[in-house]
């Protein structure tokens, strides 16, 4: 089946029609949507600007991380099931939007790195200055920053890409 015919297909199932028909669920799930990708933004922010050396200094990453990660997840958490919503409402207006799928990959993208890059610094004995990748953290911290504002930015531009 192809990503069109499924869409429609799920463009005609009750559910849909009663997110799209019920005046108040698209813009309160959109509210939603955009608190949970302010958790998300936000809590990298503070995170990334950490490992970048500019913010928060005085502390150990490992205290920043261990502060910030359980909201950056609950957000996200938060984010991909009011997208979940959003997407049954308007199914074809997602599925067929590339800058959506842009934007799924970048969501994937900084969730892996967050995996990756954020998660050995709650270990007791890390230390970023001992690390064989010691070079590529602030790197790191700057692209994990840069996808994090391109899901803000693809998440405006679904909206008006026709």
């Amino acid at each position: 089946m192809s990503v069109a015919k499924f869409a429609n297909h799920l463009y005609g199932t009750p559910l849909s029609t009663a997110i799209r028909e019920t005046s108040w669920i698209i813009p309160g799930v959109q509210s939603i949507h955009i608190i949970a990708i302010a958790g998300v933004v936000g809590a990298a922010i503070v995170m990334d600007l950490r490992l970048a050396g500019v913010l928060a200094t005085d502390e150990a990453p490992r205290a920043v991380a261990k502060r910030h990660l359980p909201w950056m997840w609950s957000s996200l958490a938060l984010l991909l099931a009011s997208g979940f919503v959003l997407g049954l409402g308007e199914p074809y207006r997602v599925l067929m939007n590339p800058v959506f799928w842009a934007k799924m990959a970048l969501v994937l993208t900084g969730f892996v790195l967050t995996l990756l890059f954020r998660y050995p610094i709650l270990h007791p004995d890390y230390r970023i200055e001992h690390t064989r990748a010691a070079a590529l953290v602030k790197p790191l911290a700057w692209a994990s920053l840069a996808i994090w504002v391109a899901v803000v930015f693809c998440g405006r531009w679904i909206a008006y890409y026709q």
